[in-house]
């Protein structure tokens, strides 16, 4: 049963519940047989119009515009899919996106959404940045070299009988410190598909080139590849996870 709590108004003004109401009171006192038939049938129609606008009443005052079925449709279970998840997936959209750092640019996906055709793209959640500090000094604020920091994702998928191919993009930024120096820096970035145990699946290592100018302490990156595995069966794309983050191994990195 439906409930909603609100206005309980009973209708038919002064009768209590349980009392009858007489022919007369229904029907009028000289009404014949024919009549009160006719009469009887009418507003048995009638009862049935008021018990569909008072049920869709009841359903809005609820707040349900809609049924759903679980399956991502509407009340039939009918769904709609796209063939690209996370936006334009391209250097030149994630690195405008990293400089006007607007996230509805390339759609990130770094809100973790999950789609069922595509895996869910995020951001490894404590290597989205790396710091670089002058040999021994790690941890030393006055010795940091630069920063980079990963802002933008985006992710698009093909899925073939066995297998999944994702063509993904990241984009951020680097920022000079106090002992920084302009020129190219090359920023070491992990990639790793996992499954839905969260388990290796396959990954890559790849470095990206910065360059930051004496007169532009920032600068600006952005990457995209592809990277292939394979579909066990009895799974989905929408269970894999592909994690993107910088080495916190490398080199000078604290």
């Amino acid at each position: 049963m439906l409930r909603c709590f609100g206005d309980n108004a009973r209708g038919l003004g002064t009768k209590p519940r349980g009392t009858d109401l007489d022919n007369a009171t229904l029907w009028g006192a000289a009404a014949t047989p024919r009549q009160k038939l006719g009469e009887r049938r009418s507003a048995w129609r009638l009862a049935g119009v008021l018990a569909v606008v008072t049920l869709s009443a009841t359903l809005a005052g609820c707040g349900m515009s809609s049924l759903t079925s679980g399956l991502g449709g509407g009340m039939f279970g009918s769904s709609s899919t796209s063939g690209a998840a996370g936006g334009d997936v391209s250097e030149e959209a994630l690195l405008t996106a990293a400089k006007s750092g607007d996230t509805a640019t390339t759609g990130s996906t770094n809100v973790g959404e999950i789609s069922g055709g595509c895996p869910r793209m995020v951001l490894a959640s404590r290597d989205n940045n790396i710091t670089f500090y002058e040999p021994g000094r790690a941890g030393d604020g006055l010795a940091i070299m630069h920063r980079g920091e990963i802002t933008k994702t985006a992710r698009e998928c093909q899925v073939e009988p066995g297998r999944v191919t994702v063509k993904y993009g990241f984009s951020g930024r680097v920022l000079l410190g106090p002992r920084g120096k302009p020129g190219s820096i090359t920023l070491p970035v992990n990639v790793t598909v996992t499954d839905s145990k969260r388990a290796p699946v396959t990954g890559q290592h790849m470095n990206v080139d910065v360059v930051v100018g004496a007169d532009k302490p920032i600068g600006y990156f952005s990457a995209v590849q592809s990277i292939t595995f394979d579909l066990p069966e009895g799974t989905r794309p929408g269970e894999f996870e592909v994690t993107v983050g910088f080495d916190p191994k490398a080199a000078g990195a604290g």
